[in-house]
């Protein structure tokens, strides 16, 4: 389970929520240890990065999941120090790398030099390139998960153990099931499930995140309300018309 990523607003969130999410996440998969508690800790510095990874480590997470920091535009060998420094929190780092998030775009030998550090077990590429993710895959031993939705068949094709996904919100069953029939060898089975998945892809990053997927859980009756803070909006009423013309009768009612 991973909370306080990007999609569940966490650039948002009061640190008094960020305790709360976590104890709420703790408790859910209380019943099961086998389910490991994925915590983002990101921060635009590396000290508050530090802090706040020790205090998720405090709170029971199993690891943090990282970016570069934004707004800054740091050097690689900046971006080298600041995940250097993260190894005081002494808990397990996945290295996430978003360019268009985190206003840094990560050379390959930056990723290797930080794949390389003891603390960091694993990357979420989310550079949106099929060619870096084939790259980084066949060059890591240690696990590389598909960040961007779309590419998640063609990453696996590329090497990738997995994927982290804003769009197995919904439906988490059958984009496991698109992981669980590649690595059985049914290739062909995996690609057309995951075709059928790509409407759903598609819509979810239609308009600025997380405001598409707000909405559609929201219809589905899974949370309360769309409404996203500012400065984010949830989507227009004419798109949430046109999208619910689009689901109607579909795998995703």
């Amino acid at each position: 389970m991973i909370v306080n990523g990007t999609i569940g607003e966490s650039p948002v969130l009061e640190s008094r929520e960020f305790e709360i999410l976590i104890a709420a996440a703790r408790q859910a998969i209380a019943a099961t240890r086998a389910i490991p508690l994925i915590v983002g800790t990101g921060a635009s510095s590396t000290s508050a990065t530090v802090r706040r990874t020790e205090q998720a480590k405090s709170l029971g997470a199993d690891a943090a999941l990282v970016a570069a920091p934004d707004f800054h535009f740091p050097s690689q060998q900046a971006v080298i120090r600041h995940f250097e420094a993260l190894a005081e929190a002494d808990l397990p780092i996945i290295l996430c790398d978003p360019p268009h998030r985190a206003g840094v775009s990560l050379d390959l030998e930056t990723v290797q030099v930080i794949m390389g550090m003891e603390h960091v077990i694993g990357l979420k590429e989310g550079t949106g390139s099929i060619r870096r993710m084939f790259r980084v895959a066949r060059s890591m031993s240690k696990p590389v998960l598909c960040g961007e939705d779309e590419l998640f068949f063609a990453s696996l094709c590329c090497g990738a153990k997995g994927g982290i996904l804003a769009s197995a919100n919904l439906d988490s069953e059958q984009f496991v099931q698109v992981y669980e029939l590649f690595r059985a060898g049914k290739i062909d089975d995996s690609n057309q499930l995951f075709r059928q998945l790509l409407p759903l892809v598609q819509f979810l990053f239609s308009e600025p995140t997380p405001a598409p997927l707000k909405w559609l859980l929201t219809q589905r009756g899974y949370i309360r309300s769309e409404r996203l803070r500012l400065p984010m909006t949830a989507i227009n009423c004419e798109a949430g018309r046109k999208h619910t013309r689009l689901f109607q009768g579909s795998m995703w009612k």
